[in-house]
């Protein structure tokens, strides 16, 4: 029996240029997925999560209840690590663009963006102390002329490494399209 619903070989009507009834601009996006090395770290402070998480069942049925909530709130603390490793990376709408780190958080209204590029530099391996040459995206910003560039992805980060390297051209170039369509109106 068929079921045209589930094949890829029909036509398709589709009108690219047509914004979604409900696209809403100003919803805070990621312009790309996040890469296979977050992915992977988040999954496995999870599943070190649920161990931890079982520990304190075990605990809480034969030792006291307090020790059991100090193992309980040591097992939300990596849900919550695993949660924000899982929001890292660069985020973009209407009113600006968001950069989220680990334990910071740093928007960035369009008006005070200058120039959003792409340049080769060393950049930083998954984070790490180590530098390799790379692509970096980096935005400059109003009245922050004495430090270099802020870089918002690097091709090498947790996202990009290991991935197609079209991924972070396809990226960047989001951020940059979104970045000159902003600024201007």
């Amino acid at each position: 029996m068929p079921l045209p619903f589930l094949t890829a070989d029909r036509a398709f009507d589709t009108t690219d240029d047509v914004a979604l009834p409900y696209d809403d601009r100003d919803r805070w996006r990621r312009p790309y997925r996040p890469g296979p090395w977050r992915v992977g770290a988040a999954a496995v402070l999870l599943l070190l999560a649920s161990f931890v998480l079982f520990s304190s069942v075990i605990i809480a049925a034969t030792a006291t209840p307090a020790s059991a909530a100090t193992v309980f709130g040591f097992a939300l603390v990596i849900v919550a690590g695993a949660l924000r490793l899982l929001r890292m990376g660069v985020w973009v709408s209407a009113r600006g663009c968001r950069h989220v780190a680990f334990v910071s958080t740093r928007t960035t209204p369009w008006d005070q963006v200058t120039a959003v590029r792409t340049v080769q530099q060393p950049v930083r391996w998954l984070g790490l102390p180590r530098t390799v040459q790379g692509q970096a995206l980096v935005m400059n910003r109003r009245g922050r002329s004495s430090d270099g560039p802020t870089p918002l992805l690097t091709s090498h980060n947790a996202d990009f490494l290991g991935r197609d390297p079209l991924a972070f051209d396809r990226a960047a170039d989001t951020v940059e399209a979104w970045a000159d369509e902003y600024r201007r109106g």
